[in-house]
């Protein structure tokens, strides 16, 4: 029996093929083949992302960039002491000025040898009544009386919008805001260099000018609104956040109660942000009777909001130091308060700014809750008076503002929204930039 056993043995190693380790058999070819499909799926899913992405980034730059520039009428001005005190004395007086700018209209159209028939109904329609313009201005700057100065008069937005390609001229039908005559009186103009395009500073610096004047709407006065109230969440949300992140994290008994603080956060922080804007028009507004529309409302109402995702990503980041840090600080005598204040919290530091710049950057651009608090786009008609009053007057937020020019009917505002978008952005990659150089700057190595 023994001998025919190892007879069998032999002759069955005899009859296996031999294989090279060197060679793929059928099971390695197929987990190799696998692994490839899957990188090229990643591959494909990253290429896809960017794409969408760029297509993203071109739409906002496309649509936006247009925000950034007007077309103005540029027309050198020289009004005398005796013309200024002649229009005072009378009852019209922005009637008194319309009038003299339309023969300062006149004579710069002489000289540059433009010959082209219009009226005032036109030049209304053009660029609108001057005539108020003009006065505010040498009323402010009466050492100008008798000097030539060069005045940048915006254009109505339709006829901006004609130079910008957003209104063709097949589809323009007389009215009384634009008609067609009038589209060949801004070709000549252009032509002649009278109307331009200029960068649009009152965009930057401006204030929202109602449903009547897109031209002159402006983003300015909502940025510092951003500002206050972001100033407002970071001195609420960052100091409570992170003691209340430590003392969960580090000293907080394990039991039921810690566990149900745990729950509710973690749940607060998937609630939408309505709820929060709701509570806040109860508590702040209607029980504790703080000013409505005001950036210390809506500051307190986004600290509401971001003080969960503070607290969690925080708590992650105590967790993430090593347990090695801790034991090495009390084994050589410091307490528990030491070990965390002197070791843990600063290597924590890094993940707890960028927690911070990620909550902060979710309040900024929130709209909801700021909506239900009165914080709409056209109660941002002034700058505050002060820093204090800053907090307390009467303002609106990026958000609320581009959300407000959204749902206008005119095309202008719409553009205006684009660019909007564009200043946000770029609001938010700053706060991005200084929490990078931050974490660097606090950032250590074990």
């Amino acid at each position: 029996m023994t001998d025919a056993t190892a007879v069998t043995g032999a002759s069955a190693e005899a009859r296996r093929p031999f294989v090279s380790l060197l060679a793929q058999d059928d099971h390695t070819k197929r987990r190799n083949a696998a692994e490839a499909r899957f990188k090229a799926y990643g591959l494909g899913a990253v290429i896809i992302g960017l794409f969408f992405l760029v297509v993203l980034f071109v739409s906002i730059i496309a649509n936006g960039l247009p925000a950034f520039t007007r077309m103005v009428v540029q027309l050198d001005f020289t009004l005398t002491q005796e013309q200024f005190d002649d229009a005072e004395s009378k009852l019209l007086k922005t009637g008194a000025y319309q009038a003299y700018f339309v023969e300062g209209f006149d004579k710069a159209l002489s000289e540059r040898g433009v010959e082209v028939e219009y009226d005032a109904a036109a030049l209304d329609r053009l660029i609108g009544k001057v005539g108020s313009i003009m006065r505010d201005f040498y009323l402010a700057n009466p050492d100008k009386l008798g000097e030539e100065v060069v005045f940048d008069l915006p254009t109505s937005s339709r006829v901006d919008g004609y130079f910008n390609g957003r209104l063709k001229r097949e589809d323009v039908s007389d009215s009384r805001f634009l008609q067609v005559t009038d589209l060949d009186l801004a070709d000549e103009l252009h032509e002649a260099g009278i109307i331009k395009s200029d960068f649009n500073w009152t965009f930057i610096t401006g204030t929202d000018s109602g449903v009547d004047n897109p031209g002159g709407a402006g983003i300015g006065a909502s940025v510092i609104g951003s500002f206050f109230m972001m100033v407002v969440v970071l001195v609420l949300s960052l100091p409570i956040g992170v003691a209340a992140s430590i003392y969960l994290e580090e000293f907080a008994p394990k039991n039921w109660f810690t566990d149900l603080i745990e729950v509710n956060i973690s749940n607060l922080a998937a609630v939408p942000s309505i709820v929060f804007g709701i509570l806040g028009l109860a508590v702040f507004i209607q029980f504790a009777g703080l000013p409505q529309s005001a950036p210390l409302v809506g500051g307190l109402v986004l600290t509401l909001m971001t003080l969960p995702t503070i607290i969690i990503s925080t708590r992650a980041s105590l967790k993430a130091v090593p347990p090695s840090i801790r034991d090495a600080a009390l084994g050589v005598g410091a307490s528990k308060m030491q070990s965390v204040f002197h070791h843990v919290l600063p290597l924590a530091m890094p993940g707890i700014l960028t927690g911070t710049i990620i909550g902060l950057a979710q309040a900024l651009g929130e709209t909801a809750p700021l909506l239900l608090i009165g914080m709409v786009g056209f109660v941002a008609r002034g700058y505050p008076d002060n820093f204090l009053t800053g907090f307390t007057e009467a303002n609106s937020a990026m958000p609320a503002q581009i959300y407000t020019w959204a749902a206008r009917a005119d095309a202008s505002f719409y553009e205006k929204a684009w660019g909007g978008i564009i200043v946000l952005l770029l609001f938010l990659m700053t706060m991005n930039i200084i929490a990078i150089i931050l974490r660097r700057r606090f950032e250590r190595r074990w």
